[in-house]
């Protein structure tokens, strides 16, 4: 069974997330904010952490760059789900260690192709 990590600050959004992937069969962890999401990337090693950008305590930027250099954790793929589509903000998470980003409004199969993809 693959594990998954959800870092989301929005209850909605996080549920919304949640829901489609325990649908899938995958075990799912939640964090509601970067610091969180950190901790417990650490903690429970998931096999692919989604997580969104605009958060309080800790961004996501800044919590994938921690995420994609700590030893225990550089191996977790870190996909960004975020309302940010510019290119920029692109190109900052591919240099943060983000190994795809996700933009909001998001489908079902949108989550799913990245479990595929990165697990």
């Amino acid at each position: 069974m693959k594990k998954v990590l959800v870092v989301e600050d929005d209850p909605v959004q996080q549920k919304h997330i949640c829901t489609v992937l325990v649908g899938c069969g995958v075990e799912v962890i939640a964090a509601s904010d970067g610091k969180q999401g950190l901790e417990k990337a650490k903690n429970e090693k998931p096999d692919l952490i989604f997580m969104d950008i605009v958060m309080p305590e800790m961004d996501g930027f800044s919590a994938c760059r921690q995420i994609t250099t700590d030893e225990l954790t550089k191996h977790i793929p870190v996909v960004l789900v975020s309302s940010k589509k510019e290119e920029a903000d692109k190109v900052w998470a591919q240099l943060q260690g983000a190994s795809a980003m996700v933009s909001k409004p998001f489908t079902d199969e949108d989550l799913l192709a990245q479990i595929n993809a990165l697990t």
